[in-house]
């Protein structure tokens, strides 16, 4: 019996060898061999000279005047020229370094050149001849091919599979949504993705795949969502509502509208016994923190223990300074739990948290470590959680009775991607800043502006102000990165070393060395600070009032926003300056935008436009979906249809039992038990 799942192996001329090449295109299966879909087409349809424009890659259909000729240029270059006649015009073409197509031209007969025009010598540059008799459509379909296999053996592949497996292609989609939104059929969209007959049979199979690859790919989330709920109901947190508004109304600021709205979210998430995963949002200096600090008192007054976990040391003791200040009052029992401990701290701190003597824990990857017991742990909040992988944070979630979850990330990412990227999790936003914030203030300069740069840095170092200085880092080579920041670090000494502390942080200092340099530099005894990697994402110098990005150009929009953030964290008027020669039109517009927008999440879509979705978060975040057809930017409008409509359906059938949804349910259970066929 076929199935789609049958290995390509069935198939003629596929032996052991062109096994292993499909598998290098990621190739296993007939389904994976009919959805390799082309990245581009070309356009086919036979023009006349009058409707052609210069470098237009186009075809020409004549008849060949003259005999080919090949003649030899350079060393093991060659030419092949023939001339058409096309329209009563003698057109020269010229094909370069592919002398075997000589004997395709025989004088006398029509054909057809696919090629680039060029219209100030009126002739083409051959890129290939086509079959008069195959070539009936409009547009040919062109694949990502690697040097182990031709387009023309993967396109023979393909049309045999489809021949011999068409019968096999069902539609995944419901009938209700293609007629909704004037779909094609499942078997019309492999045929018009791989064959079409015109462009317009091209376009509505490629917007029926565009489409169909969002949907599956959202009602997965849907499902990993609808199972979590099902499997695994949570704790429900009831919190002292008076303790907690009496603590709200003690902060010496009053929580803005985003910062209420969040909190009375993530609260009401808390006081229901079903499990708690959301996402926080929010743009750097947002307030994140303090909503987080509320919410792991609310599950303290609830009876629960609740914890923090952080990337790093010096974030944690950040956060334990501040989260203990504020809730000593309330006589809540605060601890650190951190890699730098001594053994006897350590199980110190152990012992309390077993016995539930300790409410909140604070601490880095410590948190999850198997010596870790706690008594009742009920809330958890993951800081920066796309540092932290999926392994880890569910390890927190077995720490307890499946405690609530929330994560926290200061990098804004555009809805486009939050959809796409955390579908499975509820979505939580904070855009507006606390009041009296001053905007931090951008500028551009070349490097041949350096004395302007100095001489601005010496005016704000008398006004009692402190300069971040940061370079890229190079991950490829750090030893060269060194010498850079080495470079810069000698150059600020030259200038202002004789009047104030500068100091160096580099990526091959260990981490007591790295933690004791920013203490200094919290504490004021350094007024300069150059280091080679990213400042830490929250790490909290109010003082500090001037960040200098050199090579800014290297930097993604997202990430030089982080970087901005460092600064404008206390009462002073704070500056950015980006020191960068950008080569190109798409550099120089970053540098531009950098100066005029401090809205992180519109840098962020500006990023996700000019650098793609690979890009905004960098190598750590990894699990976004690589879509092979659809593009969460200029799709957006068909990803958010397909969105609301695999809400809909799962809210009307979660367990997808209605006989329109049995395709679908199909689907997720053979994407589950497969090796990622049905990706």
């Amino acid at each position: 019996m076929k199935s789609l799942n049958d290995n390509v192996a069935v198939l003629k001329g596929v032996g052991t060898r062109k096994v292993e090449v499909l598998q290098t295109l990621g190739i296993s299966t007939i389904y994976d061999l009919l959805y390799y879909f082309p990245f581009r087409y070309e356009d086919l349809m036979v023009k006349s000279l009058d409707d052609i424009v210069d470098q237009e890659k186009t075809v020409l259909e004549g008849t060949v005047a003259s005999d080919p000729v090949v003649s030899r240029f350079g060393y093991k270059k060659n030419r092949l020229n023939v001339r058409l006649l096309v329209e009563n015009e003698s057109v020269m073409v010229t094909f370069f370094n592919q002398p075997w197509l000589k004997d395709k031209f025989i004088t006398g007969e029509d054909c057809q050149i696919y090629g680039k025009w060029d219209q100030n010598r009126r002739s083409l540059t051959g890129m290939k001849v086509l079959n008069l008799k195959d070539n009936s459509g409009d547009v040919d379909s062109v694949y990502s091919v690697n040097k182990n296999i031709r387009q023309s053996t993967l396109k023979a592949l393909i049309k045999q599979a489809y021949d011999e497996y068409q019968d096999e292609i069902h539609d995944f989609l419901p009938q209700s949504l293609i007629a909704k939104y004037k779909l094609v059929a499942e078997k019309q969209l492999v045929k018009g993705m791989h064959f079409p007959d015109s462009v317009e049979e091209t376009d509505n199979a490629r917007r029926t795949a565009i489409f169909r690859e969002f949907f599956l790919f959202e009602c997965g989330m849907q499902n990993i969502k609808h199972q979590d709920e099902l499997s695994k109901s949570g704790v429900r947190i009831k919190y002292d509502q008076k303790v907690l508004t009496e603590f709200i109304n003690s902060l010496e600021f009053k929580l803005t509208d985003d910062q209420q709205k969040v909190l009375a979210e993530i609260l009401k998430n808390m006081n229901n016994d079903t499990h708690m995963n959301r996402l926080l949002q929010g743009d750097v200096g947002s307030g994140k923190t303090i909503v987080a600090t509320i919410a792991l008192f609310a599950a303290v007054t609830g009876g629960y223990q609740a914890a923090l976990m952080v990337p790093t040391e010096i974030l944690a003791q950040q956060h334990f300074d501040k989260i203990s200040a504020m809730l000593a009052p309330y006589q809540v029992s605060v601890d650190l739990l951190v890699g730098s401990l001594t053994a006897k701290q350590r199980q110190d701190k152990l012992a309390r948290i077993e016995s539930g003597k300790t409410n909140i824990i604070i601490g880095t990857h410590s948190l999850i470590q198997k010596d870790v017991k706690y008594k009742n742990l009920g809330f958890a909040v993951i800081d920066e959680q796309h540092r932290f992988g999926v392994d880890q944070r569910k390890e927190l979630r077995l720490k307890g009775e499946n405690p609530d979850i929330l994560a926290m990330t200061a990098t804004p990412i555009p809805r486009t991607l939050a959809i796409t990227t955390y579908g499975d999790m509820s979505l939580s936003i904070i855009k507006e800043l606390p009041k009296g914030r001053l905007p931090v203030e951008t500028y551009w300069l070349r490097s041949n502006k350096m004395d302007q740069l100095y001489d601005f840095v010496a005016r704000q170092l008398n006004d009692n102000g402190q300069v971040f200085a940061v370079t890229p880092l190079i991950s490829e080579s750090e030893k060269i990165d060194l010498q850079n920041a080495e470079a810069i670090y000698e150059n600020f000494v030259q200038v202002f070393g004789a009047k104030y502390q500068v100091a160096l942080l580099h990526g091959q200092m260990n981490t007591s060395q790295k933690d004791e340099i920013m203490q200094e530099f919290k504490e004021k005894k350094i007024d300069i600070l150059v280091s080679t990697t990213v400042i830490e994402v929250g790490v909290d110098i109010p003082n500090a009032n001037v960040m200098v990005i050199f090579d800014a150009n290297r930097f993604g929009l997202s990430q030089l926003h982080q970087l901005r953030g460092r600064v404008g964290r206390g009462n002073k008027q704070s500056y950015c300056i980006l020191i960068a020669d950008p080569k190109n039109e798409t550099a120089i517009q970053r540098m531009r935008i950098m100066t005029q927008s401090n809205d992180g999440f519109v840098l962020a879509q500006k990023d996700l436009e000019l650098r793609g979705q690979g890009d905004l978060l960098g190598n750590q975040q990894s699990g976004l979906p690589n879509f092979k057809v659809g593009n969460p930017v200029t799709d957006f409008n068909i990803l958010q249809a397909a969105q609301l409509e695999a809400q809909t359906i799962f809210e009307s059938d979660p367990n997808l039992n209605n006989n329109e949804n049995k395709m679908i349910k199909l689907y997720l259970k053979q994407k589950m038990e497969s090796a990622g066929n049905f990706d």
